[in-house]
């Protein structure tokens, strides 16, 4: 029977991926100690608007796993109703002139051939899904399986969930990655004493990097920071996620610069949230006048009845970037016993329970859900860290 200082596993992050990766766990039979240096949701999660989206996604490997998702969400919206704010909403992707329209109805196209759910809209029908929307936009795209949680409850409620298995240790930093005589994980140590387990998932967001390092091995987790506006709380005036057919574009970007596209979306509570700006400046918290000004211009030519209405704060977050967009899930080849679940960029809350899932099977040898090669954590070609 493991013990309090010597569980099954130690996950490393107390976000929403590091709650469901201890949730799926502890369903498959397995004692888990999750850590974090700070709180619950402390991170890259508490700095969150909680999409769960297939809308903004080519093809290929990531909608894969933002499909299989999509479904996983739904089950734990029944495991926990109405405790994560679970709402599927869907989506509304908006043109402004034909060109940017037809750019849009190709992509979703593709996006159909590969299972997803898009419905395309004529611009004279956009007020009828959001009647608030700005006259005269050529047309857009409506996505239905699109959908939106409150992410530090769903992290919250995850670890509660998970029941007795799982052991919450906030304020602890991992200063150290034990390790055996051939290199196999052992455990953690933290300033107050070692933890020794067999496996460590490494759930540390966007500073996931500097976790691998610890182990000895190189993941380049990079933050690429966002703000994002709050508005007073408002009776129901946008019904969906709406953002303008840009915003894919700039998720796939891999420009350092200043890049914003206007994404806005009501909540349950009342207060709209407004986004989304996208810039590699390391971990610069400082407010930016310049991102501000612009995430509230573009969301107020999308919705005009924004313009009179109070931005009451503000926040920033840092989206953990790897170079290929893709996250990193999965045994790390080079260090036995480290399992890596992070560099979701800005979509971890989404991908979350498919991470999740993938975790848990790796570690009781179960039946993957779906091909993880390309989430492969050391295909960017480093060895182990100097």
């Amino acid at each position: 029977m493991p013990t309090r200082n010597s569980p099954d596993l130690l996950v490393i992050g107390a976000g929403v991926v590091g709650a469901v990766c201890a949730y799926y766990a502890a369903r498959r039979g397995l004692h888990v100690t999750v850590l974090d240096r700070g709180s619950v949701a402390g991170g890259t999660t508490g700095a969150g608007e909680g999409n769960l989206l297939v809308s903004d996604k080519e093809p290929g490997p990531e909608l894969e796993l933002a499909l299989y998702s999509t479904q996983l969400w739904r089950e734990l919206a029944e495991v926990l109703p109405s405790r994560i704010e679970y709402e599927a909403k869907g989506g509304l992707v908006v043109a402004s002139d034909e060109q940017s329209l037809t750019t849009l109805q190709e992509f979703a196209e593709r996006q159909t051939a590969a299972g997803v759910t898009a419905e395309v809209v004529p611009g004279g029908r956009l007020r009828e899904l959001e009647p608030h929307l700005a006259p005269g936009l050529a047309g857009g795209v409506h996505y239905p399986q699109d959908a939106q949680v409150q992410p530090a409850l769903a992290a919250a409620h995850l670890l509660r969930a998970a029941g007795d298995r799982v052991r919450l240790r906030l304020g602890e930093e991992v200063t150290e990655i034990l390790t055996g005589a051939h290199g196999e994980v052992r455990g953690v140590r933290t300033p107050s004493g070692d933890l020794h387990a067999p496996y460590v998932v490494n759930a540390a967001g966007t500073w996931g990097g500097e976790l691998a390092r610890l182990a000895g091995v190189d993941l380049p987790v990079r933050p690429r920071r966002g703000f994002v506006l709050v508005t007073e709380p408002l009776p129901r005036l946008v019904r969906r996620k709406v953002y303008a057919a840009d915003y894919v574009a700039d998720v796939a970007s891999d420009s350092a610069a200043l890049q914003t596209s206007a994404v806005v979306e009501g909540t349950p509570a009342g207060p709209v949230l407004i986004g989304a700006s996208r810039e590699r400046v390391g971990f610069d918290r400082s407010p930016s006048v310049e991102v501000l000004r612009r995430l509230a211009g573009q969301a107020v030519e999308l919705f005009p009845v924004l313009a009179t209405v109070r931005a009451v704060r503000t926040y920033p977050g840092f989206r953990p970037y790897l170079p290929d967009h893709l996250p990193a899930i999965g045994p790390d080849p080079r260090r036995p016993g480290l399992l890596h679940a992070c560099g979701h960029e800005g979509a971890g809350i989404g991908l979350a329970p498919a991470t999740g899932r993938i975790i848990a099977e790796a570690l009781v040898d179960g039946e993957l859900p779906l091909d993880i090669t390309p989430f492969r954590p050391d295909r960017f070609g480093g060895g182990e860290a100097g």
